[in-house]
């Protein structure tokens, strides 16, 4: 008796998803618990399980297909066996579920048809199926088996002849979680009246701090010790002092937070993701560590959840870790505030009538001039540098 599969119940802020790729194809045997489908929304990439053993009896649902909440997008068939098994391994089959096992079999040669998905990604990356190492069950190539290839160095590989005035272009679709960024923060720019205000931190305290104590700190608590947990304390406590930068506009009034949910910007392959530490006031140091590489880990596995990247009082992001010297970073709506990050370089600095090195950063806020007045901002930015600065005032909380 054929099962329904469906998509996942999406939460209100996802209307829609798209079938991204289909591990598993008609006929193909799967075990329970078992991917057998993505789906992407403008968030997130969910993952499909298999209910059971078994086998795919119907894709109702193709690749680039949208569905909604719920939709049904294939029928499964528990305790079937792939079409392709031979007869000695049905027999094997029998055997094991008359002594209380529940066997999967797979196919006994490696399948030489590939998922559509594969198909396509082959035809874009110009990569020969034979020359694809396929991971998959049964021989079978997936999806990640063909970019994998792509990734390796190919130093014995001969370059393509390519005639001279040739001019090569390649149209690719924007994934949804692109695109989603994209109007949001198009939307941004054209529906707050947003300015920035920059300073500049002076990070050799800091950085003295973190030297002495990193190795203590990463075997105390199995996390290395970043800049970033420094840079969310100072910006909790100064929403703390600064309760508009906190807050957000809903119509036509102004929702003040009584709390302190701090968004940090991660890029993925797919675009820019924003997961949420929740209650950064209540957090010690270790756990934002810990919780931003696990966002990391996450991102870069297309892992993180609707619920991890909901909300959000006040974001974070570090252009520096890519270089950049100065930005002015796009606000996160309905929040009204963005803290810019950027690559720490020494500079010549007067300090007390003396030129000294110091290693400097530029801090950029970007702010809803609606709400916050430029007095605020300003004072925003200094009380952070000023903590930062001086970090034994942050540890203490002086």
């Amino acid at each position: 008796m054929a099962t329904e599969i469906k998509a996942p119940v999406f939460p209100e802020s996802v209307a829609d998803g798209t079938i991204a790729t289909w591990h598993k194809q008609v006929g193909e045997a799967v075990s329970r618990d078992e991917v057998i489908c993505d789906i992407e929304t403008d968030k997130v990439v969910l993952e499909v399980v298999a209910p059971a053993d078994g086998v795919i009896s119907q894709i109702i649902k193709n690749e680039g297909d949208t569905v909604l909440s719920a939709e049904l997008i294939a029928e499964f068939t528990a305790g079937a066996v792939a079409a392709s098994t031979t007869h000695q391994e049905v027999e094997q089959a029998v055997s094991q579920l008359q002594a209380g096992s529940s066997p999967v079999l797979e196919r006994s040669q490696p399948i030489q048809d590939q998922a559509p998905a594969v198909r396509k990604a082959l035809t874009e990356k110009g990569v020969d199926a034979s020359d694809v190492q396929g991971t998959g069950r049964g021989g079978r190539i997936t999806k990640e088996d063909v970019v994998n290839h792509q990734a390796k160095p190919a130093a014995s590989v001969t370059p393509l002849s390519v005639a001279i005035g040739e001019r090569v272009e390649k149209r690719v679709p924007m994934t949804r979680l692109r695109k989603r960024v994209a109007e949001r923060l198009l939307s941004a720019t054209q529906e707050t009246a947003m300015l920035t205000t920059f300073n500049e931190v002076n990070m050799k305290p800091i950085m003295e701090l973190r030297k002495q104590f990193k190795d203590r700190f990463e075997k105390r608590h199995g996390t290395k010790l970043g800049f970033m947990s420094f840079f969310v304390k100072a910006a909790t406590e100064a929403l703390k002092r600064y309760p508009a930068v906190n807050a957000s506009i809903d119509g036509d009034d102004i929702v003040y937070h009584g709390f302190y949910d701090v968004g940090v910007a991660v890029s993925s392959d797919r675009g820019l993701v924003v997961p949420v530490l929740r209650d950064t006031d209540q957090m010690s140091y270790a756990q934002i560590e810990g919780g931003i590489g696990d966002f990391a880990a996450k991102a870069r596995a297309g892992k993180l959840s609707i619920e991890e990247m909901t909300g959000g009082t006040f974001t974070i992001t570090n252009g520096g870790t890519f270089g950049s010297l100065l930005s002015t970073p796009i606000i996160n709506p309905p929040q009204t505030a963005i803290l810019g990050m950027h690559k720490i370089q020494e500079r010549p600095m007067a300090v007390n009538g003396q030129v000294e090195i110091l290693p400097m950063m530029y801090l950029a806020l970007s702010y809803d001039h609606r709400l916050i007045d430029g007095k605020e901002a300003v004072g925003f930015l200094v009380t952070i540098k000023e903590l930062l600065e001086e970090p034994a005032s942050l540890l203490l909380d002086l």
